[in-house]
């Protein structure tokens, strides 16, 4: 049998089941109304019941069609689907008994054998497809059944009965045997046949008795701080975790269960996201020439997302690696079509040239500098192209950004800038200080601004995916130090904080987020273990490695010379930059090029250090 018939043997098939079914309804009421079960007698046994009978069923068939009945999926119907089809027979015996009464049969026939007939087809016809539906997945293949995880659903509001919902279907690999929610009124009731057993607090005890192995948190609508709250809970049990996105994220078109990732991101933070605006966003992109370099990295190319989603008129995504441009470009192409003006330029930051005629091209009204070398041991082993790529590809872009008459130019810095140990973080001071010696030397309407942050949380390079590939290959998971601390925020919250800071712009400013408390390394490690089902130190370990060359304790967000002024936002603030000494700092620029061009490292690290006085390099701890 070919796969193309296969569809239509099944309607073929339902349609064959209900007429049988109205037959057998028909011979129900026969009996019923002959005295065959005792009771009433009515004699039915005549040529025009037989005639009324024909007509009844040919009715209900031809009316099924007419809705699409045996065009329905009918394991996964709903109540609007079984609420059609008794609609459907309903409709069927009114014309039934309006075409009898034409024919001049009203009298001839009885008016009960057409109730009873049209009462119990619905319950034959309707019933019959919700006992299908109830019983399908003991039907299906044993196999799978063997397969699928016993879940606990945690939330038992409107996503929560449709993740279940889902669950229940034949191709689900998930069994849901329990629910908890902290609606007292909810206690003891079901969802689809699962009970709700408890609350929130009781998940770790529930868990257990119901030999649960995988928890999927269903609450889009609850804040980030109890979010935690409910992780660290789950965390305890050992279960694998599942999270449905925040209700803003969830896509309507798509499976809740399919949007539900092992680890939300988000969680991790011990805080609710930072909200920001954004009409102020959609103020300052909107008809705009925006160019992003880096645009295909982790903080670029969701620089680049927010930027597609505020209108521009046109979008400049300029990067060395093809790959991530070649990724973002197909991402932004299929979300947006011939809607987004979009061009993907590979070109490095460092070809002065190169970049000049890519300016001279598109006139950018706004770039947003995020092309750099960030990871802390790799350019602590190649200072030399640290130099060369952050700082004089940073000084590139300035210098053109004033030349082509760019009205704000945004640098992408780090909390590593901050009295740097290492030879990253010394790098991007000194971009800071080129976006003072910018602002101080520009003579025409540029605004140079650099917005500085802690680390971001699943950025190319992060923590957190190391730690998803270590508990992978069954760990150890590696942490540096068991005190050492970073200030977290997503990647949505950067690349917001950069387009609000960009907004504010008056020229010469160091954009900081407020970000709470920072966060324990081990913690992290630890939550990290847990969401993914495992137990810290039994299941994966946890080694400590020692600090990596230029690596601290803690990081700083502002230097003591600093002062912070508040913005509109009371999560934004400003640390204005010292001056910087405009002569010298230029023929030291020039000086320090020449050297990294000759690639002498040593000669590199000393001079940086002497560019930036707050620069003290450290070296390796056991």
């Amino acid at each position: 049998m070919t796969k193309k018939f296969k569809p239509y043997l099944k309607r073929i098939v339902l349609l064959l089941f209900d007429a049988a079914m109205l037959i057998i309804a028909c011979l129900i009421s026969v009996f019923l109304l002959s005295g065959f079960f005792g009771g009433i007698k009515i004699n039915v046994l005549n040529l025009h019941t037989l005639s009324y009978s024909i007509i009844y069923i040919f009715l209900v068939i031809l009316s099924m069609i007419a809705f699409k009945i045996y065009k329905n999926v009918w394991r996964y119907a709903n109540s609007v689907d079984y609420l059609v089809c008794a609609g459907a027979i309903f409709l069927a015996w009114v014309v039934s008994l309006v075409l009898v009464f034409f024919l001049g049969l009203w009298e001839k026939i009885s008016q009960i054998y057409c109730t009873l007939t049209f009462t119990f087809s619905v319950l034959m016809i309707v019933f019959g497809r919700v006992i299908y539906r109830v019983m399908y997945p003991d039907l299906s293949q044993d196999s799978r059944k063997e397969k699928k995880y016993r879940t606990m659903v945690v939330g038992a509001g409107y996503a929560g009965n449709i993740i279940i919902n889902e669950m229940l279907q034949p191709s689900s690999e998930y069994s849901p045997v329990v629910a908890v929610d902290d609606a007292n009124d909810k206690i003891g009731r079901y969802i689809h046949g699962v009970k709700i057993e408890g609350t929130i607090d009781n998940i770790p005890k529930i868990a257990k008795d119901y030999s649960v192995s995988k928890i999927v948190i269903a609450i889009p609508s609850c804040t980030g701080s109890r979010r935690k709250k409910i992780v660290d809970i789950c965390g305890i049990t050992g279960c694998e975790i599942k999270l449905l996105p925040y209700i803003h994220k969830l896509t309507a078109t798509q499976n809740f269960l399919d949007q539900a990732k092992e680890i939300n991101i988000e969680d991790l933070l011990g805080r609710d996201a930072i909200q920001f605006s954004e009409e102020k966003n959609r103020k300052l992109i909107k008809g705009k020439v925006c160019m992003v370099t880096g645009g295909g990295g982790s903080i670029g190319s969701e620089l680049s997302r927010q930027i597609a989603l505020n209108n521009p008129k046109k979008l400049i995504i300029v990067d060395i690696y093809e790959n991530n441009a070649y990724e973002i470009q197909q991402e932004l192409v299929r979300d947006y079509g011939g809607n987004l003006d979009l061009d993907v330029i590979i070109a490095s930051v460092r070809d002065y040239d190169k970049m000049d005629k890519i300016f001279d091209r598109f006139h950018p009204d706004i770039v947003f500098h995020a092309a750099a070398h960030k990871h802390v041991p790799l350019m602590e082993d190649s200072p030399t192209e640290a130099i060369k790529n952050n700082i004089f590809g940073t000084y590139n872009i300035a210098l053109l950004a004033e030349k082509y008459d760019v009205s704000k130019f945004v640098l992408v810095s780090t909390d590593k800038a901050v009295n740097p140990t290492n030879v990253m973080g010394a790098t991007k001071r000194c971009c800071e200080m080129i976006i003072e010696y910018m602002k101080q030397t520009c003579k025409g309407k540029t605004e140079f601004v650099a917005v500085r942050f802690g680390n971001v949380l699943g950025s190319n390079g992060s923590v957190v995916p190391l730690f998803k590939e270590q508990i992978k290959s069954g760990g150890p998971v590696t942490v540096t130090h068991p005190d050492i601390i970073r200030f977290f925020m997503t990647i949505p919250e950067a690349t917001s904080l950069i387009l609000q800071a960009a907004g504010f712009a008056h020229g010469g400013e160091i954009f900081v987020l407020d970000m709470g408390e920072p966060v324990k390394i081990l913690t992290l490690a630890e939550n990290v273990i847990k969401l993914s089902g495992k137990i810290p130190y039994e299941e994966i370990k946890i080694e400590f490695t020692g600090l990596r060359p230029g690596e601290k304790l803690y990081e700083e967000l502002l230097m003591n010379e600093e002062g912070l002024a508040k913005t509109e936002n009371n999560k934004i603030f400003i640390g204005k930059q010292t001056e910087v000494d405009i002569s010298k700092f230029n023929q030291q620029l020039e000086e320090l090029r020449k050297v990294a061009n000759a690639n002498d490292d040593k000669k590199c690290v000393d001079m940086l250090a002497s560019i930036v006085t707050t620069f003290k390099r450290t070296k390796a701890e056991k």
